[in-house]
């Protein structure tokens, strides 16, 4: 018995190990930050956004889009494995697709032309049957069970039969009709262009467009743009003139589950604020509104949005919903209604540009729209002629509810009423209050009459309104106020005669207690630790660009000396294995050389602040966090401006990183900093998702955000661009006059404290006589000044403003009655910004690719350098 039971028994346990083995999940991908650079997707075209991310029979389904592709291209339906394979299915036929629909009937997912039933079987329905770019799929009112609906950006309506896939047109595409003579692609069926949303319920299908198909829509921001439309089987009816996108219910991508009480949604925006629309079928549509985080989505051609979405996410047990809009993460609640509408708040500000998100094993996963070579409408003197990636890509970001609960500062701006005719006793639409600490109004009656303006507020979301307060302003007057006292979830205001107005409110949070700050500044400490500092000895630099030669990876360019960028060190290359290879001779070398060396177009460093002259012509300035990066900025020493998600830019300048809008969304003006820090960037851009940046120091080595070549002779961090929310807390530091001389109400250029938590004007009179200073705030960058203090300084003196988290208005301008030699100083947030280091004479250099980060500059020769 012995000598039969071993060999039983060794076969057993072989048999154990190679199925322990053979169970044994995959070993993961490299990754920072939930960003896997494997899972990277790549196109031939000028763009390669995420147009669908689905959780569907134990896969993660994708889908990704080109620009303008009705009749397809090489985009790909992607299956993600639980092992984080990511497969392209042979059945893929391309195009710009972004639907998504859940069709439990027949149970299968329907995702841009693709059916998947629960068994992962793909077929598809190529362009020559249903062309277009598919934007929404939804339930068909007439065959539940057996059909669905597929509507395209264009216009363009089908019924597919979900068994045998054919299909039926009720309304032509437009690039079909324009392809057999029509003079445009544009469709005629629903006022706009650029269709974004499409869905069914309560007997109607709702369509939304976010654009106009103008060239004035090309470049200005605020024309009338987009609309909210719906079919009710017979005609089209125009419910609102104004560009919407996402359109849902309660059960998201899978259909109302009660057809015809079930409550639609439309999210959408204008030039004021964002807008929420809700139908039910007793009383149509109501709408509210919600303000902006940020205003790099404005645009009136509807390009810069890609699809804002509302999607379960498998949180706050199903009682609340996630919703992306305009660069805000927000909960929104799943039974909102207009007679039940308490529960909407914001979670945290973003900077990925984001095309879907869904819940899948653990992670709320991001599907993303990372890198455009075309760059489009995106192109400014400050970027320079700065080569795009040679490739398209995009990636997911995993995450979780409390990462992206943590991002940005929820500060924001929305307006009621925006410089627009008034009628009297005729209520706003109202706006979100619930969910900041802080409040403020501002508030301009350009009519001729004192006018008073009663602001009303929701308590509970009921429609319950009781009034707040009354203010009194006269013709031709502006003023401001904080709303304090009662919660309330909305706030709406009314006036009691007709008149011409301007009511925009601000929002921000308490500013950070000394547990959070401490709290944030080890989670910055733990990610940008080894960066080198602009009072680092040493460091490693490098231009970077992403190019193709069939495989995804990015050149790095290591120069001897960052202020000279002469001599290069070395030629490395990053690899989706977050390797850094030191590299032959490259074709681009000569290109990154020339391309790549930075501009210092429209922006400088005078002896007041950062001076910004736009495309335009208009003047701004700009805080200085630490004065000695701003100085390497104005020479040309580092990168300041570049696009590292799509149509808009990174702006690094001084010591702060900035989101700036595309030209066509207000550019300059709508500007939102990020964070301020001391680090000498030399370069930064996008590669598979990540942010990539280099300014090494030279001996670190235990962060692994800080990927290091075997030869020590060049390095990069690596991140998400939303690592950026947690580099530093704002600050800086500037002046409007220094010692100037001024005339009798000349007003200064426009100085950046928009999101800044503390703010400090320090106003001083050099005159021999007494000097009235007025201070005028722009509060959302529209170009619309109101007043905010005015304070008389006496002959001599100074005094000093002090404005909390409160104050929200993102820009201020000073001027004064009399002509004047005047000081004005402005001081922002609560660290004070880092002044120059004394420094040595020269900078020398090393080898191993190492720049010397001493500066050949003195206090003496700087420009305002003593201050």
């Amino acid at each position: 018995m012995k000598k039969i039971r071993l060999p039983i028994i060794i076969f057993w346990l072989f048999i154990s190990l190679s199925s322990l083995a053979q169970d044994k999940p995959a070993a993961k991908p490299p990754s920072l930050s939930g960003i896997y650079p494997s899972l990277a997707y790549v196109n031939s075209e000028g763009e390669c956004g995420t147009g669908a991310v689905v959780p569907w029979a134990d896969r993660l389904w994708i889908v990704t889009y080109a620009p303008h592709s009705p009749f397809g291209s090489d985009d790909k339906l992607y299956e993600l494995t639980p092992s984080l394979q990511i497969i392209p299915r042979p059945e893929s036929v391309g195009g710009t697709n972004a639907n998504r629909f859940v069709h439990r009937p027949s149970g299968q997912l329907v995702i841009g032309p693709y059916f998947i039933d629960r068994r992962r079987n793909v077929r598809a329905i190529g362009q020559e049957m249903m062309p277009g770019r598919l934007t929404g799929s939804c339930m068909s009112l007439s065959d539940s069970t057996g059909k669905v609906m597929m509507g395209t950006m264009e216009q363009g309506f089908y019924e597919v039969d979900v068994h045998s896939l054919s299909v039926r047109t009720l309304s032509p595409d437009g690039n079909q009709l324009h392809r057999e003579g029509a003079p445009t692609i544009y469709g005629t069926l629903c006022k706009g262009v650029h269709g974004k949303g499409f869905y069914s319920g309560q007997g109607v299908y709702v369509y939304t467009n976010n654009g106009e198909g103008t060239d004035e829509a090309l470049v200005n921001p605020t024309i009338e743009a987009g609309s909210l439309s719906e079919y009710d089987g017979k005609e089209w009816k125009l419910i609102r003139r104004n560009q919407f996108t996402e359109v849902t219910g309660p059960s998201g991508i899978y259909g109302p589950v009660h057809a015809d009480t079930d409550p639609i949604w439309s999210v959408g925006w204008d030039n004021k604020s964002l807008i929420l629309a809700v139908r039910s079928k007793q009383r149509g549509w109501d709408f509210f509104r919600l303000p902006k985080a940020s205003h790099a989505y404005d645009g009136a051609h509807g390009w810069n949005t890609e699809w804002p979405r509302i999607r379960d996410v498998e949180e706050w047990d199903g009682k609340n919903l996630l919703m992306t809009m305009h660069g805000m993460f927000w909960q929104f609640p799943a039974a909102f209604t207009a007679t039940s509408s308490a529960g909407i708040r914001p979670l945290s500000a973003y900077l990925k540009v984001v095309g879907d998100f869904a819940k899948w094993n653990g992670n709320i996963v991001v599907g993303c729209d990372d890198t455009a070579k075309n760059q489009f409408l995106n192109h400014r003197s400050q970027k320079g002629d700065v080569p795009a990636p040679e490739r398209s890509c995009s990636n997911l970001w995993f995450t979780s509810l409390s990462e992206i609960s943590h991002l940005g500062a929820t500060t924001a701006d929305g307006a009621v009423w925006q410089n627009e005719h008034v009628a009297a006793r005729q209520p706003s639409e109202p706006m979100l209050i619930g969910g900041w600490q802080h409040r403020q109004a501002w508030i301009s009656n350009k009519g001729t009459e004192r006018t008073a303006f009663t602001f009303e507020i929701d308590k509970k979301g009921n429609g319950t309104w009781t009034p707040l307060t009354t203010i009194e302003v006269d013709g031709g007057s502006s003023t401001q106020m904080t709303l304090k006292g009662k919660k309330a979830e909305w706030i709406r205001v009314v006036t009691d005669k007709a008149t011409t107005a301007t009511v925009i409110f601000t929002f921000a949070q308490e500013a950070m207690n000394d547990a959070a700050q401490r709290k944030y500044q080890q989670s910055s400490n733990d990610l940008f630790h080894g960066m080198a500092t602009s009072s680092s000895r040493t460091s490693i630099g490098g231009k970077l660009l992403c190019t193709d030669d069939g495989t995804r990876k990015m050149e790095v360019l290591v120069e001897n000396n960052v202020l000279s960028n002469t001599s290069s060190a070395g030629h490395y290359t990053l690899d989706q294995s977050l390797t850094l290879h030191s590299s032959n001779a490259s074709p681009h070398t000569q290109q990154m050389r020339d391309k790549l060396t930075p501009k210092t177009s429209g922006s400088t460093v005078d002896s007041l602040s950062i001076l910004i002259t736009d495309d335009s012509g208009r003047r701004w300035r700009l805080p200085i966090a630490d004065d000695y990066l701003a100085r390497l900025a104005s020479q040309g020493l580092t990168r300041t401006c570049r696009e590292v998600v799509t149509e808009r830019d990174l702006f690094n300048y001084g010591g702060t990183f900035f989101e700036l809008p595309a030209e066509n969304a207000g550019g300059f003006a709508r500007i939102r900093p990020i964070a301020s820090h001391h680090f000498r960037i030399g370069d930064y851009a996008s590669f598979c998702g990540m942010l990539v940046m280099t300014g090494i120091d030279v001996d670190t080595t235990d962060n692994p955000h800080i990927i290091r070549s075997a030869d020590k002779r060049s390095a990069v961090w690596a991140g998400a661009i939303d690592d950026l929310w947690k580099m530093g807390r704002l600050m800086g530091h500037g002046s409007l006059w220094r010692h100037t001389s001024v005339r009798a109400e000349e007003r200064s250029d426009p100085f950046l404290v928009g999101f800044y938590e503390q703010k400090t004007v320090s106003l001083t009179n050099h005159s021999s006589h007494p000097v009235v200073f007025t201070i005028e705030a722009d509060p959302n960058g529209s170009g619309e000044w109101m007043k905010c203090s005015e304070i008389t300084v006496k002959a001599g003196k100074r005094q000093k403003l002090t404005f909390g988290n409160a104050f929200q208005a993102r820009w201020i301008r000073v001027y004064t009655d009399t002509d004047a030699v005047a000081t004005v100083d402005v001081s922002l947030g609560y660290r004070q910004p880092r002044q120059l280091d004394p420094l040595p004479e020269s900078p020398s250099l090393i080898g191993r690719g190492v720049m010397i980060t001493t500066s050949p500059y003195s206090r003496s020769n700087i420009p305002g350098g003593g201050r």
